[in-house]
């Protein structure tokens, strides 16, 4: 009797222990709202306020098949900055974004907002996957 209390209080602890490591699940709609205004700090002097880029200098995000072709390197570039040529519905552009000093949530939310805002729909992305994009 008394290994069965001793068992019971240990399977109670542990059932305690791990119902409160138990993460919220991902609010994509919050992420995105505050993806706006990150978006307005840092994105909207290039891409512009619909996304739409300014024509041959800086690529559109609206409805962009680039930016929704390859998840981890949005986030590779958000993070690192990129330059060099790259096709956008089929224009080519040649210019540079500078990487951006920004944490983990930061850059998920704006992700979240680009990858669901101007005709574009994605996954989201976690600040964990930004996280692991930085190693």
């Amino acid at each position: 009797m008394k290994n069965f209390v001793l068992l019971s209080f240990a399977l109670i602890i542990s059932i305690s222990f791990f119902s409160f490591q138990k993460k919220p699940p991902f609010d994509l709609k919050a992420s995105v709202a505050r993806g706006k205004e990150v978006y307005i700090s840092y994105c909207i002097s290039c891409h512009m306020e619909q996304g739409e880029g300014i024509e041959s200098v800086y690529p559109p995000l609206a409805k962009s098949d680039y930016l929704m072709a390859d998840k981890k390197r949005s986030i590779q570039q958000l993070l690192n900055g990129v330059s060099g040529p790259m096709k956008v519905k089929g224009v080519t552009y040649d210019s540079e974004m500078s990487a951006f000093d920004l944490s983990d949530q930061e850059a998920s939310d704006v992700l979240n907002y680009v990858r669901n805002s101007f005709g574009n729909k994605g996954e989201a992305v976690r600040p964990e996957e930004v996280k692991a994009a930085r190693k």
